[in-house]
């Protein structure tokens, strides 16, 4: 092959199509390189890719290091990848003819839906129950129809009993779904249970990474996370939206509340409150039994000084419970609410 002046078309260089950029790629690795990444290839991208370099235009050195580096920028945001079947329908699009395309994602799709059912019906009943009663009914129905039936039975028990009776209306005279909106369903299921239930996933590392930051102080946090934004702005998202701290109390639901509270020992509670503004402490003793608010009113009254220490620890240990039992599916942290804080 020669990279020798590239081939114009008027005044304007043809630019490479994708299969053209690859074949470029492997030409000028030789033949010793080429040969061991070719046999990562199946025999129909190796058509592919031969066909292209048989076709191949003669490619300038310069234009074959704007390849290299296009390649190269793509691979060092490696780990920014977030596998999605739209991004891979985006990958081929570029490489392959769209009913290749369509073959392929159709085959991928077959062979992972088996896994996104399963990965649903293991999810516990109350998050999953949680899902579905913001989804259409009708959605909901298909979703309880394709999980497992002990999966559907628990789930069912946590639904309210009007929404239950519907379900099951609807699941009885379901009709056969057509083959691309069953695509569209299963698509986005995947991507659902991928990034917003990626904290439930225990060989995932954004929980890990999302625990590490929750027990750090909120400026350290909100640096960290600052800094995360502008290298791998897709991570920092996805772990935002699964960070907790002592401030999101106010977003959760009342039953959330005392549910947590009642799990937390009266000194504890006061000491995590001191420091805060009234509407926020008014919204706490509002999730408290009746004798454990006296307490707590009357600890707060008496003013008897907290090391600043004390009062952070306060917080993470509620917080720390808080994720706990939503990792259980206890609790439902909503994810969507942004990290604004009710004190100072």
């Amino acid at each position: 092959m020669s990279f020798s002046a590239p081939i114009k078309h008027g005044s304007a260089v043809k630019p490479l199509r994708a299969t053209e950029k690859v074949a470029a790629l492997l030409l000028a690795m030789g033949r010793e390189l080429s040969g061991g990444v070719l046999r990562e290839f199946d025999p129909e991208e190796i058509k592919i890719v031969t066909r292209a370099a048989a076709d191949l235009r003669p490619i300038s050195a310069p234009e074959l290091e704007a390849v290299i580096e296009e390649f190269a920028q793509h691979f060092s945001m490696g780990p920014n990848i977030l596998g999605t079947v739209g991004e891979l329908e985006k990958l081929l699009a570029g490489v392959l003819p769209p009913e290749q395309v369509n073959d392929i994602i159709s085959e991928v799709l077959g062979n992972t839906n088996k896994s996104i059912w399963e990965r649903i019906s293991s999810v516990s009943e109350s998050m999953l129950a949680n899902y579905l009663l913001k989804e259409h009914p009708q959605t909901a129905a298909l979703i309880l129809s394709r999980v497992k039936p002990a999966c559907a039975a628990k789930v069912m028990s946590q639904l309210p009993a009007d929404m239950r009776h519907d379900l099951m209306r609807r699941m009885l005279s379901l009709k056969p779904i057509v083959e691309e909106a069953m695509r569209i369903v299963e698509k986005t299921m995947h991507e659902d249970f991928m990034i917003n239930f990626a904290r439930n996933l225990a060989s995932d590392t954004y929980p890990r990474m999302a625990d590490i930051i929750n027990k750090m102080e909120r400026g350290q946090m909100e640096d960290s996370l600052k800094n995360l934004s502008e290298s791998r702005p897709k991570s920092a998202e996805i772990l935002k939206g699964m960070l907790f701290t002592f401030d999101d109390i106010v977003n959760l639901t009342a039953k959330a509340r005392m549910l947590i509270f009642d799990q937390i020992p009266t000194d504890r509670i006061v000491t995590a409150l001191k420091g805060t503004d009234a509407s926020f402490r008014e919204l706490i003793l509002s999730s408290l039994a009746s004798r454990t608010r006296r307490l707590v009113e009357h600890e707060l009254a008496t003013g008897v000084p907290t090391q600043q220490r004390e009062i952070t620890d306060a917080r993470r240990a509620i917080t720390d419970l808080a994720l706990d039992m939503a990792g259980r599916g206890e609790i439902e942290l909503n994810p969507d609410q942004d990290d604004q804080p009710v004190f100072t």
